[in-house]
């Protein structure tokens, strides 16, 4: 909410979700840069997206190193104080975004504290503004629904297409554990068989 601590309306704060909020994280260059004699510096269009990617990339892997899968990341674009910078990622699990959320709150990144808290947004669909884009707003950077900032096709491909692998990966091996234990519970063969058997299926499977 654009009026933060003196909205006279209640914002009911989540207990548990899937999102979780970094506030006011990235900073746009286009937005900051100066010289030393404090006039702006112009950033190309081509430095913005590597800057962008690198930064997105950076967030992106460290959110599923550390706390667990991430279904979808989003950066806003917009100029208001309640927006500005704010990144939303949304775990496949509710329990990995609480995870980050504590966690996250006690770290820095590019020398400023974390701010990180649950969101209520789940269907970015919902909560971005058509009309950006399909470049109609007339709102500008000040406009109350988010304005997603996209990454470049390049790094799309190759963050969530890590996620298909491991999807294809752990099918595979529910597969594999699957049919072992269908070999395992035809014929007869004895408890001490039926013993080897299940003896070999853990080793193949990896587990204890």
């Amino acid at each position: 909410c654009r009026h933060g601590d003196r909205c006279s309306r209640l914002h009911n704060k989540p207990t548990f979700s899937q999102t979780i909020a970094l506030l006011n994280i990235y900073r746009n260059p286009q937005n900051t840069a100066q010289s030393a004699d404090g006039m702006r510096c112009a950033v190309s269009d081509v430095e913005m997206q590597e800057h962008y990617d690198e930064f997105f990339e950076e967030v992106f892997t460290e959110m599923e190193e550390k706390y667990g899968e991430v279904e979808e990341m989003n950066v806003c674009d917009n100029l208001g104080d309640h927006l500005v910078g704010n990144v939303y990622v949304k775990f496949r699990r509710e329990e990995d975004a609480e995870k980050a959320v504590l966690d996250l709150n006690n770290r820095w990144f590019n020398g400023q504290p974390i701010h990180a808290e649950l969101s209520p947004v789940t269907d970015f669909r919902e909560a971005c503004c058509r009309q950006y884009e399909m470049g109609e707003c007339t709102r500008g950077g000040f406009c109350n629904f988010m304005h997603l900032k996209p990454i470049s096709r390049e790094l799309r491909r190759e963050l969530y297409g890590r996620r298909r692998k491991r999807h294809r990966s752990r099918s595979r091996s529910r597969e594999r554990r699957s049919r072992s234990r269908d070999r395992g519970s035809r014929g007869g063969g004895g408890g001490r068989d039926r013993e080897r058997r299940r003896s070999r299926d853990r080793e193949r499977s990896g587990r204890f």
